[in-house]
């Protein structure tokens, strides 16, 4: 048997710096694991300007034991952000892409994950006015790693229609839930990952693509889940920014009870079965477009359900590990989520209300995402 992971979690998030007069998107935070700080993107005559937050408002450790941790660091996060924002005039919100500000307005920063595409200058990189949040797993072993994330692909749809959060894009309605994906496909190395037998396998493919100079650095694998390249951990790429803090908590525990329930299994010797990422990928479509609205296709029982069918169902399958993990509180949260809809259903509603007035949609993620944090 592998090496029983440790399951610990680590979220990082890319927020939204808004101007509160225009609603315009005026800088980008992200949070950056990998050099455990917060940065502050934003322009000026000079170009980007990185500022290095100060101590008081880091998050903590990156990566947390459990999620009662990562809430708490979360929450600190949050607040430190807000904070910052205020103190320059302006406020924060969360969601996968900005309703309004269009990729075309000249100095608009971009979040940092997109190294190594023309230096950003190209299209494809200017286009990529993207936030997300990221979840990583600690998985210790690189072998339990890919094994489960060759399994755990197939989940992905049903975690991704949790998070929807970009319905608008560049002042319009794209009629789909995630567009934020959409956008992130046109790069290369994205998208489901491929089966990989080993993580020999997995190392031969990444050094192949370092030494063709395919790739300058692993970060350069855009994949919606990777081992992630320093970190002992398996990073989940695939969700949109999730605009309220019991949300984005919702997402991270169901990961974790997902990867801590196909753990288990292994340990009894059973396995979910291995789909091929062209059957997964045919559920992520569905899950972009339509979030909780659509159906999923159920591939053993070659069946078409409800979305919201089938991810009740991965709750109650996960279920038995949830009190171990101590995530029962966050991870019912996901119920709220199913019955009431996702931050993509709730804008699209302030939308009709308001008479298609944008700005009415990004004043509603403003206080959205200060939601359990006053």
């Amino acid at each position: 048997m592998a090496q029983q992971p440790s399951l610990n979690i680590g979220i990082s998030e890319e927020y939204q710096i808004i101007d509160p007069e225009t609603r315009e998107l005026r800088s980008i935070i992200s949070r950056v694991m990998d050099s455990e700080r917060l940065i502050l993107r934003e322009q000026d005559a000079q170009g980007d300007v990185l500022v290095e937050l100060p101590a008081t408002l880091e998050m903590g450790t990156p990566v947390c034991a459990n999620i009662k941790e990562a809430r708490q660091a979360l929450v600190q996060q949050r607040r430190g952000v807000m904070k910052l924002a205020e103190k320059r005039g302006y406020v924060v919100a969360l969601a996968g892409t900005h309703p309004i500000t269009s990729w075309r307005t000249p100095g608009i920063p971009r979040p940092g994950h997109i190294e190594g595409l023309v230096s950003g200058r190209d299209m494809l990189a200017q286009r990529l006015l993207i936030f997300g949040t990221h979840v990583h797993i600690g998985i210790e072993d690189p072998e339990l790693c890919i094994d489960v994330m060759n399994v755990i692909r197939y989940m992905v749809p049903h975690m991704l229609a949790l998070s929807t959060s970009s319905p608008f894009w560049s002042g319009r309605n794209t009629g789909l839930k995630s567009y934020r994906n959409v956008l992130l496909e046109n790069l290369p190395r994205s998208g489901i990952p491929h089966h990989f037998a080993s993580w020999s396998e997995y190392r031969q493919y990444v050094d192949m693509l370092l030494a063709t100079h395919c790739i300058d650095h692993e970060r350069q694998i855009y994949w919606d889940l990777r081992p992630h390249w320093r970190l002992p951990t398996l990073q989940f790429r695939v969700f949109d920014a999730c605009t309220t803090i019991d949300e984005a908590l919702a997402v991270a525990a169901l990961v974790q009870a997902t990867v801590a329930w196909l753990v288990e299994l292994r340990r009894h010797n059973m396995m979910f079965r291995d789909y091929t990422r062209s059957l997964v990928a045919e559920n992520k479509w569905r899950a972009v477009r339509y979030g909780l609205d659509g159906k999923l296709v159920d591939f053993g029982k070659e069946q078409q359900f409800s979305a919201k069918q089938l991810v009740r169902e991965l709750l109650r399958l996960v279920d038995p590990v949830v009190d171990e993990l101590g995530s029962r509180e966050e991870l019912e949260f996901a119920y709220s989520i199913i019955e009431q809809g996702t931050s993509a259903d709730r804008q699209l509603r302030i939308y009709e209300e308001n008479n298609h007035d944008l700005r009415a949609v990004v004043d509603y993620l403003i206080a959205e995402t200060r939601k359990g944090l006053d």
